[in-house]
């Protein structure tokens, strides 16, 4: 089924979407370098461990998405950090998602795939960049 009036809005739906999954990315962030908000773990991170390098690159990734600037490298790399933080986290812990709770983790994965395949959007610095996709 067709829905000609909500297609006319898919460049801004898509930008929403990196928008806001961004921004919930850089609270993951947040959470692994600085501890805050209290009583979302995991706290402060001693430099080089997996968490911490995790933190950097959720930290990076979810700037880079919600501003729209190199949106299909990060979202790239965001996904990739997620599969990763699946399989050696989640994973090892049972097979189904909620049991082992990783929805999240595959949920934010294939999000971000979705933007590295379909581009930012409307609102991103990468159309202004571009010049030839102007920025709504």
């Amino acid at each position: 089924m067709e829905l000609p009036w909500l297609s006319r809005w898919q460049a801004e739906v898509r930008a929403i979407l990196r928008i806001v999954i961004g921004l919930l990315f850089l609270e993951h962030a947040v959470i692994k370098l600085a501890g805050f908000p209290p009583g979302g773990q995991p706290g402060l991170q001693h430099p080089g461990s997996f968490l911490w390098i995790a933190g950097i690159i959720e930290l990076v990734t979810s700037i880079l998405v919600t501003l729209g600037l190199f949106t299909r490298i990060a979202a790239f790399v965001a996904a990739g950090e997620m599969a990763v933080a699946y399989f050696m986290v989640h994973f090892p812990k049972g097979f189904y998602p909620a049991v082992n709770m990783g929805e999240a983790a595959i949920l934010y994965c294939f999000v971000f795939l979705y933007l590295a395949a379909a581009g930012p959007g409307a609102w991103a610095i990468d159309n202004l960049r571009r010049r030839n996709e102007p920025i709504r």
